[in-house]
């Protein structure tokens, strides 16, 4: 009665557990078909031009700054350190002003991984004496019992992996970006944002980065490779895009599923 007890209480936690993964699953595929329902026969929208620091993911950047060092001036000069031309410096230089990033990435690469793994073993436990009790297994487990071979464990694995990674990435581009916090150090932080809708088809490009104002070319435009703590992202929305990804249920399993 005990053991069916046991069995019974095992059964419905792994039921309770098998519900509750089904119904995370449910509301998860259910927000997607949700999304995707209302974009049918609509065009993908475009979010709208706001203020950076009245984002609600917006984070002011704190970085290690060198001590800051007092330029020298006479009172009755008319050049100023912070300038790079005499009359008027054209380049972004405080909050708001708005610079051009060239993006010009092409990477590569080729990897080759394989591996090769083999285990057996075997294990062997008898009991033959336990002060006496060796002569009551016949009650508890199957008839024939031997207590001498009690238990007998075999295990037999192998593995074979073999992984080949061959990239390359090109990706050419110009975008806006604009100034949205100078750092003590004179370091701008920059912020840009792209959208392109075509048909159907939702482009979008975001950058962000730090980068120093000597960087900042005299066409005021800089290249990403002077961007330090760069983040871009490249990718789209609409019809096409959730074509190119997997159903819920194909991801759900691809993430959960252990061999």
């Amino acid at each position: 009665m005990k053991n069916e007890n046991k069995i019974w209480v095992e059964l419905g936690r792994k039921s309770a557990i098998a519900v509750s993964i089904m119904s995370v699953l449910s509301l998860t595929a259910c927000a997607g078909i949700k999304d995707r329902m209302s974009r049918i026969g609509v065009e993908p929208p475009m979010s709208k031009i706001e203020n950076p620091y009245q984002r609600a993911d917006y984070k002011p950047v704190s970085l290690p700054m060198p001590p800051q060092i007092l330029a020298n001036t006479a009172p009755n000069s008319l050049w100023q350190p912070a300038r790079q031309t005499f009359f008027k410096d054209q380049r972004a230089h405080q909050v708001g002003d708005i610079l051009t990033v060239l993006i010009d990435i092409e990477d590569e690469a080729d990897m080759k991984n394989k591996t090769e793994r083999t285990r057996s073993g075997g294990e062997k436990v008898g009991v033959p004496n336990l002060l006496g009790f060796e002569s009551k297994l016949g009650k508890i487990l199957p008839d024939a019992v031997n207590p001498d071979a009690l238990v007998g464990i075999n295990t037999d694995s192998t593995s074979t992996g073999d992984g080949k990674i061959k990239r390359e990435e090109t990706i050419s581009l110009k975008l806006a970006a604009m100034v949205t916090q100078v750092l003590p150090n004179g370091n701008f932080v920059i912020q840009g944002r792209q959208e392109v809708r075509v048909n159907f088809e939702l482009r979008e490009l975001t950058m962000r980065g730090v980068v120093r104002p000597e960087d900042i070319l005299n066409t005021n435009s800089i290249s990403y490779d002077k961007i330090a703590e760069a983040r871009i992202s490249y990718g789209g929305k609409g019809t096409t895009s959730d074509v190119q990804q997997p159903r819920y249920g194909q991801q759900f399993v691809d993430a959960v599923f252990p061999f």
